[in-house]
């Protein structure tokens, strides 16, 4: 990531596993690249916003950004099954209503700021339209797009709107299976945790399994969070109650207000959202999606009252195929299709998985994140490295 003039780096920045590779972060290995493309067949992309879109210069008013998840390369093709679980509900995820009834994805995921939801939903339509449209730009495959938020108004000027269709569009063109890039990145970029910086963050687990055969398999669970939520009091790394610890030492709350400012942000939110190619069905990636409350509170969440703490979990293993509005009588005539079902005895390493990657990658986002200095010259503090290394060390 290039960083821009209203960033300031002390110190490198560094994963959780990079900078105190003795923490213990559960019993599951990681994938390759410990992130959310280990998940065979998902995608991802993130763009970080600095300047308006009707202006080439650089801002240190606008940081903000979107993160664009595919469940599979071909989205538009096949549905994937999927649940949504709200820890709390002071936020918003599109298409909530219909994962529910049906428990169908029929979208990508775009992560972003809380007044850009309505240019992220045109920007899917957008993409849809121009191309898996027919010639007469109708479109006669099914869609709600599956948009979430946080809101990064403290340190992004939301009147400006920075964010557009077009950047949700070039996000689902170049979503790809390289790591997703952490901390001030996609819709994480403007984005606090723990009143410290945050943003984005990913991990995966790896659990080993069968298939229907009965032969060996290993299935991959993978994280993506847009972490924006919590009091520096409750923050925790590895057991470790380093949020207090820090102010004890003389830490003051990390972001810093004009003498007389009023605080302009709602405490909260954070948007989990839990990959895996393990064959589960709705109901079952229900329960998979309130397992990464467990990771969560480890951290230090609570689902304050004016928190988003909203987690959706999909399957890729099984392909749906999509729903057609063409009109025809398909509707009347009930026909079946084999899917693949894990045996609900079989499941805890996987509700494992999920808990421990939300834990890492919430380590990730806060490890990764740059100090900032944004709208109206507010400037908030990177969670200094040195001093949890320090913390977190000498009481493993």
């Amino acid at each position: 990531m290039t960083l821009l003039f209203n960033q300031i780096q002390p110190h490198p920045r560094r994963r959780i596993r990079q900078l105190i590779p003795q923490l213990r972060l559960g019993k599951w290995p990681t994938g390759s690249l410990n992130s959310i493309t280990d998940v065979p067949g998902v995608l991802a992309h993130t763009e970080s916003i600095h300047s308006s879109p009707h202006s080439k210069e650089i801002s240190t008013d606008i940081n903000t950004g979107v993160t664009v998840i595919l469940p599979r390369p071909d989205w538009y093709k096949y549905a994937s099954f999927a649940g949504v679980f709200s820890f709390n509900g002071c936020g918003e995820m599109t298409s909530a209503h219909w994962l529910d009834e049906t428990g169908l994805l029929y979208s990508p995921i775009v992560l972003t700021t809380t007044s850009a939801v309505g240019d992220a939903f045109r920007g899917v339509w957008e993409y849809t339209i121009e191309h898996h449209s027919n010639e007469d730009k109708e479109l006669n495959i099914f869609l709600i797009p599956t948009i979430a938020e946080t809101f990064d108004g403290y340190l992004n000027d939301q009147s400006k709107f920075a964010v557009t269709p077009q950047h949700i569009v070039n996000g689902i063109r170049s979503a790809n299976a390289d790591a997703v890039q952490e901390g001030n990145t996609g819709g994480g970029t403007g984005m606090m945790c723990h009143h410290f910086k945050g943003g984005t963050g990913s991990s995966s687990r790896v659990v080993k399994g069968y298939d229907i055969d009965g032969n060996e398999k290993s299935y991959t669970v993978g994280v993506l969070v847009q972490a924006n939520y919590g009091l520096m009091d409750n923050l925790h790394i590895g057991g470790v109650p380093v949020g207090q610890i820090l102010k004890e030492q003389g830490q003051q709350v990390p972001e810093k207000l004009r003498p007389g400012e009023k605080e302009p942000r709602k405490d909260g939110s954070i948007i989990i959202v839990v990959a895996t190619d393990a064959p589960l069905v709705p109901i079952q990636l229900q329960r998979l999606a309130k397992r990464a409350t467990v990771g969560l509170a480890k951290v230090g969440g609570y689902g304050n009252n004016t928190s988003g703490d909203i987690f959706l979990a999909f399957s890729n293993a099984n392909s749906v195929p999509f729903l057609e509005l063409s009109g025809t009588n398909k509707a009347y005539t009930p026909q079946p299709y084999d899917v693949q079902m894990s045996d609900n005895n079989t499941i805890d390493g996987l509700f494992e998985a999920a808990a421990d990657a939300t834990d890492e990658a919430i380590y990730n986002a806060l490890c990764m994140a740059e100090t900032t200095v944004g709208f109206k010259r507010r400037k908030v503090e990177a969670l200094d490295l040195v001093k949890v290394k320090e913390i977190v060390e000498k009481r493993l």
